[in-house]
């Protein structure tokens, strides 16, 4: 086995462990257990901060947005650690991490998501997820471009 092929039996696992590990970061912290321990105040200020970024919610759908993300992110990123069903947690995480990206863009300007690579983990998400599918695909069924030397569909 050559260096680039474990890098390419690596490389996927390596994404998805980030991604979830991020994202179980994110929802610790909600919950102040980055402290040592439970904290709803900790929860109450994400709230405050979801409100922050999501300005064209009616303020009755703030809770329900927190607790919707908190739960998408813990779920994708068991899917994740776990294994089953990469293709499709990777496309929901690609696809949350940029509405996230995007909510800081318009309501705090471009530094946080810039800062906070919360594009970059979305596009990584994305390509776990184009990576998946095309382990999928089986071999037969894929062309090789020959001026590119890379297999397309």
């Amino acid at each position: 086995m050559t260096p680039n092929d474990v890098l390419q039996r690596w490389a996927p696992r390596y994404a998805r462990i980030a991604i979830a590990a991020a994202f179980l970061s994110a929802v610790a912290g909600r919950f102040g257990l980055w402290t040592g321990q439970f904290r709803w105040d900790a929860f109450e200020r994400f709230i405050a901060r979801t409100a922050e970024l999501n300005a064209w919610a009616p303020r009755f759908m703030v809770p329900m947005l927190a607790w919707s993300s908190t739960i998408a992110e813990t779920t994708l990123a068991l899917t994740l650690i776990a294994g089953v069903g990469v293709r499709w947690a990777a496309f929901g995480s690609a696809a949350l991490l940029a509405w996230f990206a995007t909510a800081m863009l318009v309501y705090t300007g471009p530094k946080p998501p810039l800062d906070y690579s919360v594009y970059s983990a979305s596009a990584c998400a994305l390509l776990l997820a184009l990576h998946e599918q095309r382990a999928a695909t089986p071999r037969h069924d894929r062309a090789e471009s020959p001026a590119t030397n890379i297999r397309i569909r």
